[in-house]
């Protein structure tokens, strides 16, 4: 007897009243004590309604059914796949829909579907996965957002290689607490690329300097995210940055030369296929004659050898000094005893090598010339006289600038 009155009395009313009367029934078939007949009957009038052709009338019902997890699984189906607006409201909160579901939608609806769906409370990994392969960028923002999605490491790196392009899905990459280090690192080298071309399109620098600062800079990043991370990121990252191309031998010196033993020894060990604790006692080993095998087998070029064995010399000689003088950045000491060792080398040899220290060089004394610019400004808050407190200033960084003040000065 409802179906049919009900059914009637919509034949005859408004848009607007006909959501009215849909959105009663509905919540009555929800939360209401019916009898099994009247029940039935409900159910089969607010299914009928899927074909009311006003969208206030679907919305009503959408608006009703989403939080509900006792709404007939059929209706919610179909509203999932109504216009974006209802589809939308369905796809960020029912929880009747399952994952097929929603991959199915995601896949055949449109983006306002999919950064609904990528909103939802929680998502599972192969949601995610899902929406890493399809989704635009602004449902991939939604996604990385989102602090209830379970993305795994290889959604992570798909995200950032259809769309890193992206600013702000950077930034809401970069934002979570959950990213991996490798991940991290291809966000970063995006940023990296997205810097350069900018900074070459403006005309601000060559195309050729461009690329070379880009490099730089991301390399000192890629160290900066290696530091504190534990043998299994390290482990990771150095395979990402293999597979992308980036662990050259430019980063492993880098690394050797700022005292990244660490990161060092995963680089060789990925290089020269031998176990961990065969590379770190190849590279450590006093008379020198592992590190010249463990380079050999790594592949790395011959020109570049001397550079490392006398870095490596020098770091053990004085390695708990160089970690006290240098402390992140490159060591100034470890880069003269890697130039040196390098200028016997034939000029075409060294010419290229010798510039790459030199330019290591350069960045190390700026970033001392930071630091001891910091610490003569503290010095300077409490006492105008530098020479009267001169302990509180790195030992270090001291020597280095009486030695080069004649220089600076001239």
């Amino acid at each position: 007897m409802i179906i049919r009155q009900f059914l009637l009395w919509t034949q005859h009313e408004s848009a607007g009243r006909r959501a009215e009367a849909a959105s009663s029934l509905a919540r009555a078939y929800l939360y209401a004590k019916l009898d099994p007949a009247a029940r039935w009957e409900a159910k089969t009038a607010i299914t009928a309604l899927l074909d009311d052709p006003s969208p206030l009338v679907r919305r009503a019902l959408a608006e009703a059914c989403a939080n509900a997890a006792e709404a007939p699984r059929t209706l919610v189906v179909a509203l999932a796949q109504d216009q974006a607006e209802i589809a939308g409201l369905v796809l960020a909160r029912s929880p009747v829909l399952s994952d097929a579901d929603l991959v199915d939608c995601a896949a055949v609806g449109d983006e306002a579907g999919r950064i609904a769906i990528a909103g939802r409370p929680a998502l599972s990994a192969m949601l995610c996965g899902a929406l890493a392969e399809i989704a635009g960028a602004a449902a991939l923002r939604a996604l990385a957002a989102n602090p209830g999605a379970e993305i795994t490491r290889g959604s992570f790196l798909r995200m950032v290689e259809r769309h890193g392009d992206d600013a702000r899905l950077r930034e809401a990459l970069l934002a979570r607490a959950d990213l991996p280090v490798d991940v991290r690192q291809a966000v970063t080298a995006r940023l990296a690329s997205a810097l350069s071309a900018f900074v070459s399109g403006c005309g601000w620098l060559s195309r050729e300097r461009s690329e070379r600062v880009t490099r730089e800079a991301r390399e000192r990043a890629t160290l900066g995210l290696a530091e504190g991370s534990d043998r299994a990121d390290l482990r990771r990252l150095v395979a990402y940055l293999r597979g992308a191309g980036q662990l050259t031998p430019g980063l492993i010196l880098r690394a050797m030369l700022s005292g990244r033993m660490a990161f060092t020894e995963a680089a060789l060990t990925d290089l020269s296929g031998l176990a961990a604790e065969r590379v770190a006692g190849l590279l450590h080993d006093p008379r020198g004659s592992g590190m010249a095998a463990l380079y050999r087998r790594a592949g790395l070029p011959p020109a570049l050898e001397p550079a490392f064995a006398a870095a490596m010399s020098a770091w053990h000689e004085e390695a708990s000094g160089l970690r006290e003088s240098s402390g992140p950045g490159l060591s100034r000491r470890m880069i003269e005893r890697a130039v040196t060792a390098c200028e016997r080398l034939p000029f075409a040899d060294a010419h290229a090598i010798v510039a790459l220290l030199n330019r290591f060089d350069a960045e190390a004394a700026r970033d001392e010339a930071r630091l001891l610019a910091r610490a003569l400004v503290s010095e300077a808050a409490t006492d105008p006289v530098i020479d009267t407190a001169p302990e509180t200033i790195p030992a270090g960084l001291m020597d280095s600038y009486r030695r080069d003040r004649p220089r600076l000065a001239a």
